[in-house]
């Protein structure tokens, strides 16, 4: 293991390629399960697909601005969830699956727009 400070981790360019992982369907990765030996395992239930805010976001059929007003949510905060700038805290992380799964409902409760291809607002 190699240790080095956290300023010298922060010069380090990720190497995750985000468009690649956004990509990946869930075939592809029950196929990349069953190559690693753990086909034959179940997925726990509390194990659940979380939607990208980019993928969240145009699945809803809304722009950066009206999703970050819609959950009151600062527009350069919803840009850097995009951008993959900053990790989601928890509560965040929670909010958008609610939207996810529930998306009238979240945005009714919110007091914000419903998804366009509803015809809802």
């Amino acid at each position: 293991m190699t240790k080095i400070s956290l300023s010298e981790l922060r010069t380090h360019a990720p190497t995750v390629d985000r468009a690649k992982l956004d990509a990946t369907t869930e075939a592809q990765i029950e196929a990349y399960r069953s190559e690693d030996g753990y086909g034959d395992l179940p997925v726990p239930d509390v194990a659940r697909v979380v939607e990208s805010p980019q993928a969240l976001r145009v699945r809803l059929g809304l722009t950066q601005k009206e999703i970050a007003a819609a959950l009151r949510i600062p527009l350069g905060t919803w840009r850097n969830w995009e951008q993959g700038r900053v990790t989601l805290e928890p509560a965040a992380a929670a909010l958008l699956v609610v939207v996810s799964r529930m998306p009238e409902a979240a945005m009714d409760a919110l007091g914000g727009q419903s998804d366009r291809s509803t015809g809802t607002s």
